[in-house]
């Protein structure tokens, strides 16, 4: 299994372009709550919990980002149980209402990844690797981390992998 750095720098070398990053800031939790929205439907009872796809899906998810970095684990898990909450309350509109909250805002999402790549001048990095539509929302994470002037060995390690983020936009 890759460490987080190296899964990190591989997400990263794709995105470069602030106003790609930028994108993805907004896109990939549209995503992700879409993605949860609609993985909220069916649910059923176990042992007296209710379950769904969208819990076990965030349960494997959770799972994988607490083996990848205690810390950011953390903080993913506690993302994916707002998203968890958010779910549910959208499984709870009418059907239309529903769809319209999980497809309107999954359409929306990637509108906002593909135009950020449009910027980028490369294409998304799940094209290449799947496991780049899971790293995404950690990129995010970590992103907003480095932005808060937190876990700058990391983000050191991820820049000498995949290069600095451009800060000069050339037309």
């Amino acid at each position: 299994m890759k460490t987080l750095t190296e899964q990190l720098a591989t997400y990263a070398g794709y995105h470069r372009d602030p106003r790609n990053i930028a994108t993805h800031f907004v896109g990939i939790p549209m995503i992700v709550l879409a993605v949860v929205v609609l993985l909220s439907r069916p649910g059923f009872m176990l042992a007296g919990l209710s379950l769904t796809p969208a819990v076990i899906a965030s349960l494997l998810a959770m799972a994988y980002y607490l083996r990848l970095d205690l810390r950011f684990g953390a903080v993913m898990a506690a993302l994916l149980v707002l998203a968890l909450w958010f779910g549910g309350w959208a499984a709870a509109l009418p059907t239309a209402q529903w769809l319209t909250v999980g497809v309107g805002g999954f359409g929306v999402g990637w509108a906002f990844q593909f135009v950020g790549h449009w910027y980028e001048g490369r294409k998304p990095a799940f094209v290449d690797d799947l496991m780049g539509l899971l790293i995404g929302p950690l990129f995010v994470v970590a992103e907003a981390a480095f932005m808060l002037g937190l876990c700058q060995p990391l983000r050191q390690a991820v820049e000498q992998r995949a290069g600095p983020v451009r800060h000069r936009v050339t037309a």
